[in-house]
């Protein structure tokens, strides 16, 4: 199966959401990883919390934040966005999903960056 990876700064929100809600939706038909040129102690825990009341996925049981290092090179790597920094990961990005960064947001933000996520999943 193809791999599509994606990739953000700190693998600690959007690029979580996007593996979760990537294997939750896509997984019989794409690897999916994620991604950051820096890593977090944890995932965001508003997405933790949103993603088991909307989905019922826990990525605390299947996911850490991990380095570009730490996954198979991938077929396909998705940038999240760009607004806290785009990282450098050896080659160009096959697509830059332009989204904000929720973190500190209310849940509305959140919600809408997690329905954004799942559109473009979809479209893979």
């Amino acid at each position: 199966m193809r791999k599509v990876a994606f990739i953000c700064m700190h693998n600690s929100c959007r690029s979580q959401i996007a593996e979760a809600l990537g294997k939750h939706l896509r997984g019989t038909d794409f690897d999916f990883y994620s991604a950051g040129v820096e890593t977090k102690p944890q995932i965001n825990q508003d997405a933790v919390r949103l993603m088991k009341e909307l989905y019922g996925i826990d990525m605390e049981k299947t996911q850490y934040s991990k380095l570009i290092s730490d996954i198979p090179k991938p077929d396909t790597a998705i940038s999240m966005g760009c607004d806290v920094g785009c990282p450098y990961i050896g080659k160009a990005f096959d697509d830059n999903w332009n989204l904000p960064d929720p973190t500190g947001h209310n849940d509305e933000a959140f919600i809408d960056v997690i329905r954004r996520i799942e559109e473009n999943i979809m479209k893979l």
